[in-house]
């Protein structure tokens, strides 16, 4: 057997493959007192140790640290409401105020939950785009990182997002199969005309169309199937219909200003289901309507009452 699969199988189900192979790229096995290497072949008789992952010193929370709403919290596992603006990693021209130092800051022991090669991950399985809203799960113990990854990857999530796009929806109902990737000559956009585009398929449900005064557009649920990145912007652009206040992908910032989208896509991530790492426990997590868009859609005579969003959390 292979090293890497050993130790995986050994520390089932605290630590994946990935996880083993770096544990032991940072030195921490040996066989036979020798340091091994992930593609080592190991049998029987022979002596497998595996040192423990130091723990590194937990920083004092940022100065920066923003608040950041907590939606449910439990020993595994967080879920936050991010607001529009926030990035969740530093980033360059964002280095604080992100997503991570608001968790650190309120609960500090994530800054502890490092990789066996001593990069420091604290928690986050998946990512929304900056100017996105809306809910976010956020691992507290390695255990639930490696089990909310694995959701993720095969899929076992449902995410359910609302939009305000451009113009008026006609179909009700549609599916949205196109593959994306990046833009062939312009590297910040993703687009359908990649030269290395990846599966991406996203469901979309007409919630309620605004038809009256100069600018319709149409309020809708969707729930992608794929997590690619910016893909549920890319596929309603790719329809004509992109989210308003988006001027990455044709939501212009004229008409949208006038509603109070000017440059932020009026999309929110609304509801987020995954199986408690633990318990087994299915899950669901609503992030409250962000201001703006809640505003939008109040102004339209749209009650916005629970049982309301709620059915549309389940027409999606």
């Amino acid at each position: 057997m292979r090293l890497d699969q050993f130790v995986a199988a050994a520390l089932a189900p605290e630590y994946s493959r990935s996880q083993a192979a770096r544990m032991i790229k940072a030195g921490l096995v040996t066989v036979n007192g020798a340091a091994g290497r992930a593609s080592s072949l190991i049998r029987a008789g022979d002596r497998v140790e595996i040192a423990p992952i130091p723990v590194p010193e937990v920083p004092a929370p940022p100065l920066e640290a923003p608040p950041i709403e907590v939606l449910y919290a439990d020993s595994e596992l967080i879920a936050v409401n991010k607001p529009a603006g926030m990035t969740v990693h530093p980033a360059p021209g964002h280095p604080h105020s992100t997503l991570v130092d608001a968790l650190v800051a309120r609960f500090p022991e994530l800054a502890a939950m490092a990789e066996p090669d001593g990069v420091m991950r604290p928690g986050i399985v998946h990512r929304l785009d900056k100017e996105t809203s809306g809910v976010m799960v956020v691992a507290r113990t390695p255990f639930a990182r490696t089990a909310l990854s694995n959701q993720f990857k095969e899929r076992s999530v449902r995410k359910v997002y609302i939009a305000i796009v451009r113009g008026v929806v006609a179909r009700d109902r549609m599916t949205i199969a196109r593959a994306i990737g990046r833009h062939p000559t312009e590297r910040k956009r993703i687009s359908v005309r990649s030269r290395n585009p990846r599966e991406a398929v996203s469901h979309v449900t007409v919630l309620r169309r605004f038809v009256g005064g100069g600018n319709p557009s149409t309020l809708v649920a969707v729930r992608p199937e794929t997590g690619r990145t910016h893909q549920i912007r890319v596929h309603l652009a790719s329809i004509g219909h992109p989210c308003l206040g988006d001027p990455l992908y044709g939501g212009g910032s004229s008409v949208a200003g006038e509603e109070g989208f000017s440059g932020r896509q009026a999309l929110h991530a609304l509801a987020l289901a995954v199986t408690h790492p633990r318990s087994g426990e299915r899950m669901e997590f609503v992030a409250p309507i962000a201001a703006d868009m809640r505003g939008f859609i109040a102004a339209r005579g749209v009650e916005l009452e629970e049982g309301v969003v709620r059915r549309w959390i389940g027409e999606a």
